[in-house]
């Protein structure tokens, strides 16, 4: 798995013109290709007077699907330098459509290259990106007397607590860097007295 990626802060719309065609950025996360998909279905209808909706998306942290269109333009010249820019940035889980209304000028296939391309790199500039963490999730269990302070210490340490339940024992789930494993599960059996129990469990993405 990835250590890290980037991803769009927001979904959001950025319009650049060149030689007089409109070239508007429609850009939005995708946790599946099944959203990425109905987003472009979406930004296609919206635009359907448009002379080209071009698209490329990147799904999974590994970016094991990387799918591109250039919707008519000649091959190579859009969808490919979208998609390209996209993994450029280190993005994950995103979709781009670029709408483009023909403004009477032909650009060129080196031309259009570098406008489809700009307007995506452009629109991450505009809407901001946001970087997600690959994180060890993990169980802590605790008697109720210990376990107000530990949670407060937890997050006042800036540890990422993801739930508390409570029932005979109080269960903490928290998020940590694998880095940080051993040196909270130290700190755990000092502050407790050894009492509490530690379970490193799964992984999962979080802000960074």
């Amino acid at each position: 798995m990835q250590d890290e990626y980037r991803t769009v802060a927001h979904a959001g719309v950025h319009e650049t013109e060149v030689n007089r065609s409109r070239f508007l950025c429609a850009l939005a996360p995708a946790a599946t290709e099944q959203e990425a998909q109905a987003f472009i279905a979406t930004v296609r209808k919206e635009h359907a007077d448009a002379t080209h909706n071009c698209w490329a998306y990147v799904i999974g942290a590994d970016a094991s699907v990387q799918k591109a269109s250039d919707d008519g333009e000649p091959g190579g010249t859009a969808g490919v330098p979208m998609l390209q820019m996209l993994l450029r940035r280190d993005m994950r889980y995103v979709v781009a459509v670029v709408t483009r209304y023909y403004g009477g000028v032909k650009l060129g296939a080196g031309g259009l290259i570098r406008a489809y391309g700009g307007a995506v790199g452009e629109a991450l500039d505009t809407l901001g990106t946001r970087t997600r963490r690959r994180y060890r999730l993990a169980t802590i269990t605790v008697d109720h007397q210990r376990a107000g302070k530990l949670e407060n210490d937890l997050r006042t340490t800036g540890r990422e607590v993801r739930d508390v339940r409570y029932g005979e024992a109080v269960t903490i789930e928290i998020a940590l860097p694998d880095a940080d494993v051993d040196a909270v599960r130290a700190w755990l059996a000092d502050v407790t007295s050894g009492t509490a129990r530690f379970e490193p469990g799964g992984e999962a993405y979080g802000d960074a």
